[in-house]
């Protein structure tokens, strides 16, 4: 199995540049676990406490749980991935079987801040967009997905997003194999590593 984890700031285009990858593959060659489905359980905390969660940090992740179910798959063992709600801050009692299958991509913010997590990987890119970009798309999303107003949005940039992402997110850029710049808009280096996983395919099936 080739492990690639796909990290980025919030807002950088990493979801895009999975679904482009996982689009263009074989169906049924690749599985994705994504970083936000591994949040911890806050839904017993009041409403608060819930609009101060630091989703930003790696301690709001539950990486020993995201690291089995990697070691699991490599293994060949199907695993459950949770589900998260952002609105309610807790998991679903919904789960998400992930087969095993050739290709694993990992998907998050913070993934390459874990080092044992880092080592699971077999390839790791880095998705590298404007700031102003990125902002625009964290307000779009926050309004329209969870549920926060206009004014909570920019207030939770400013006090969580912007200063996590120049404390713990930019600097693992330099853990990177591959850093793909303009985030999903970038085709051509979007073609470039789906080329090669396509290519690792294929070694693999002679």
């Amino acid at each position: 199995m080739l492990v690639i984890g796909i990290a980025g700031g919030s807002g950088s285009g990493k979801t895009t540049v999975v679904n482009k990858i996982v689009k263009a593959l074989p169906k049924g060659k690749v599985s994705v676990l994504t970083q936000d489905a591994y949040y911890r359980d806050n839904g017993e905390i009041s409403q608060a406490m819930r609009e101060k969660i630091n989703f930003d940090h790696p301690n709001s992740i539950e990486f020993p749980l995201l690291n089995e179910h990697i070691k699991m798959l490599i293994d060949g063992k199907p695993v459950e991935m949770p589900t998260y709600s952002y609105i309610t801050c807790r998991r679903g009692k919904e789960v998400i079987t992930i087969e095993p299958t050739e290709i694993l991509i990992v998907e998050g913010i913070l993934i390459f801040t874990d080092e044992q997590l880092r080592d699971l990987m077999n390839l790791k890119v880095y998705v590298d967009s404007d700031s102003d970009d990125r902002l625009i798309r964290i307000i779009q999303r926050d309004v329209l997905e969870r549920g926060r107003g206009l004014d909570k949005s920019i207030v939770h940039y400013e006090m969580y997003v912007k200063p996590m992402h120049n404390m713990f997110i930019e600097p693992t850029k330099r853990f990177a194999d591959i850093i793909i710049p303009i985030g999903g808009h970038n085709d051509k280096g979007i073609d470039i590593l789906t080329s090669k996983i396509l290519q690792t395919i294929i070694q693999s099936e002679k």
